[in-house]
């Protein structure tokens, strides 16, 4: 098994309430490995918006995904829980997507029981396949996997069929082989307790700032028993804040200094510069090489 597989799984089976920060692009997830968090999650809604433009309603696909991993794997060892939507068609899709990913470097994938095209898990008008349909989705990622890839379910029941059939349809897919689920949206402090309380499977919980869901601290989620917190898009929309911040105070002032923004020393160390500096040096022609 590989070793950001491995960690994923360890993390899963020993701790609780370890935060999950959502990355767009390979810049955030260094930045997320940078601050020392356990783990990162390349967001499909994150990635629609920075990468297109667009509202998070399904519009990537598996290479433009598929890409974006090996860009993140390339640069943290972070395990890597990738969100694949609907993944990207039926169960043989499913099983397609998730051998790509898992070779390009991901250590779990996200699927949901959304009709595609999805919508975002805190937008209205969402629409169900039927339970059978993911099961087998399910039932397809976990036969597929080369090396272990943890296989995380999500359902978005709770905004049309009610909490209950959310409860029953995660415990449905967790019998088909996911090591994880993820119930969407749960709207009180009662339902959130209930998620890990019924469902015998590590739980993701999502943190949307704005969203449907209360939000709690890492402590207390873990408390209740939820293994991962959420916070897909935290950093992008801070970004878009800071971007927005600085690019306004340009516009009126017609210049910048470098107290407003990260300085450019930080930035090249981020991105690994000095590395690439010192191989330049160590392959540079007439340099004696050593054995």
């Amino acid at each position: 098994m590989t070793s950001h597989i491995q960690t994923l799984r360890a993390l899963l089976r020993d701790e609780n309430g370890v935060l999950l920060p959502g990355a767009a692009d390979a810049l955030t997830a260094r930045i997320v490995e940078d601050l020392g968090f356990k783990a990162v999650y390349l967001t499909g809604a994150g990635l629609t918006n920075t990468h297109l433009g667009l509202p998070d309603l399904g519009f990537m696909d598996l290479s433009q995904v598929a890409e974006h991993v090996l860009a993140i794997r390339g640069v943290v060892e972070l395990p890597l829980i990738v969100d694949i939507d609907t993944g990207f068609g039926n169960a043989i899709n499913v099983a397609h997507a998730v051998r790509t990913l898992e070779q390009a470097g991901a250590s779990a994938v996200q699927l949901e029981d959304q009709h595609a095209p999805k919508r975002c898990g805190h937008f209205e008008g969402k629409e169900l396949i039927s339970a059978e349909e993911m099961v087998g989705k399910v039932r397809a990622a976990a036969d597929a996997r080369r090396q272990d890839m943890v296989i995380i379910a999500r359902t978005d029941a709770i905004a049309v069929e009610g909490f209950e059939a959310a409860i029953d349809r995660a415990g449905r897919y967790i019998a088909a082989g996911a090591d994880m689920t993820f119930v969407e949206a749960p709207e009180t402090l009662d339902d959130l307790r209930a998620v890990p309380e019924r469902l015998a499977a590590p739980q993701m919980l999502n943190m949307v700032l704005g969203g449907k869901t209360p939000i709690v601290d890492a402590a207390a989620a873990g408390a209740m028993g939820f293994g991962l917190v959420l916070y897909a898009n935290a950093a992008l929309q801070a970004a878009i804040q800071g971007m927005q911040t600085t690019l306004r105070a340009l516009k009126t002032n017609g210049v910048l200094d470098e107290s407003t923004v990260t300085s450019f020393a930080a930035r090249q160390r981020l991105v690994g510069q000095a590395a690439f500096d010192a191989m330049e040096v160590r392959y540079a022609a007439g340099v004696p090489t050593h054995v």
